[in-house]
């Protein structure tokens, strides 16, 4: 156990006996020791979302049968609504079997299970728990969730826009909204603006879920926001949402958010020091931009760096450098310190790997390193 890492380490028989221990006092005779050695005797070698599991078939054997009554005790213990910047990881991380309670169980009883996430969701979260009912019960579920995006719970309203993401991370695509994002904006328009920056996070990952999919959709919506609602709250949101384009160099992206001039930008000299490395070493990206047009351009500076694979082949990975103005005939130098460090999400091959230079979208220079393992 003590080399377990990352949200997964949490879930264990202490996370049964905290959950046990809330549910005994509003219903009293709750096994937790029993509960707690089950969980402990079921979770080793599981990862996050097993684990997770294990603890929400626990609750199930040992709460009543029937359904409804079931969740009116979790929904006891779920405590006070989290304030804005409260993380629901670290305040509320132990609610997540409950969600998962209503994910697995609750679908034969819609109008439970909704009221029962509405109120998860003001202290943890119900972005996975309301898919499957989405799936199953569309027109009652997205009904619910219109009214969601006009709670005066800030936390409601991100459910709104979290848990119609076509997208989301970790949980399995909403192919309906894949195919057809037009629901998914119609959610999003009151929450355009929000005042709740939580909720502007969750509106700008949503649009940027449906820009893969249908970026002419989303840039188009985007457009709109701006000139319909010239807010900075609504400026962040675009910003933020249009990352995945702007990483692609869209020119339409680009422009949207106020860049212009790519194709007059050099890079005239760039070094890469030192020139061999290993996994934990750093590397200086050093070079020059010039504006070459006769008028200030404002430009968006990324590097990528195309990380070889097993295979041989490679896979580019765009970093953010910065954005700045740039007066006619006007040359900078720019400086970057790139660590070559280990990440859960990639594993590092020896060969050669190529830095280029991204201005607006579009390379303007490329230099290599080796990396040696």
């Amino acid at each position: 156990m003590a080399s377990e890492y990352g949200l997964k380490r949490h879930f264990n028989g202490d996370a049964a006996r905290l959950i046990g221990g809330k549910i005994r006092a509003v219903h009293p005779g709750f096994d937790v020791e029993g509960y707690a050695t089950e969980v402990e005797e079921r979770i080793p070698g599981k990862e996050l979302k097993d684990r997770v599991l294990v603890l929400t078939e626990g609750l199930r054997s040992r709460l009543p049968e029937d359904y409804t009554a079931a969740v009116a005790i979790l929904v006891k213990i779920l405590g006070a609504e989290l304030a804005e910047g409260e993380g629901m990881f670290n305040t509320s991380w132990f609610l997540m079997p409950v969600a998962r309670f209503v994910e697995e169980y609750g679908l034969d009883h819609p109008d439970a299970s909704l009221d029962a996430i509405e109120e998860i969701t003001r202290r943890h979260t119900g972005e996975y728990a309301i898919r499957p009912f989405i799936e199953n019960h569309y027109a009652l579920t997205m009904k619910r969730v219109t009214e969601w995006a006009h709670s005066p719970s800030h936390n409601v309203r991100r459910l709104a826009s979290e848990g119609v993401r076509s997208r989301l991370p970790w949980a399995r695509t909403l192919t309906i909204f894949v195919e057809d994002p037009q629901p998914v904006l119609e959610i999003l328009e009151p929450l355009r603006s929000d005042p709740s920056e939580y909720v502007r996070k969750s509106v700008a990952n949503n649009l940027n879920d449906i820009s893969k999919d249908a970026p002419e959709v989303a840039l188009a919506t985007a457009l709109r926001w701006l000139e319909e609602s010239p807010t900075q709250e609504t400026s962040w949101i675009v910003k933020h949402a249009l990352r995945t384009l702007v990483k692609k160099g869209d020119q339409q992206a680009l422009a949207i958010l106020g860049a212009t001039g790519g194709e007059h930008v050099r890079v005239p000299r760039l070094r890469i020091t030192p020139q061999a490395v290993t996994v934990g070493d750093s590397l200086v990206i050093d070079f020059d931009i010039e504006n070459t047009d006769d008028r200030t351009h404002s430009i968006a500076v990324d590097y990528v760096v195309h990380h070889v694979r097993k295979n041989g082949r490679s896979i580019p990975k765009v970093f953010k450098l910065t954005t700045l103005d740039l007066a006619a005939g006007e040359r900078r130098t720019l400086e970057k310190t790139h660590t070559i460090k280990e990440v859960q999400t990639r594993r590092y091959y020896a060969g050669e790997h190529l830095v280029d230079i991204q201005v607006n979208g579009l390379v303007r220079a490329t230099e290599r390193f080796d990396l040696r393992t």
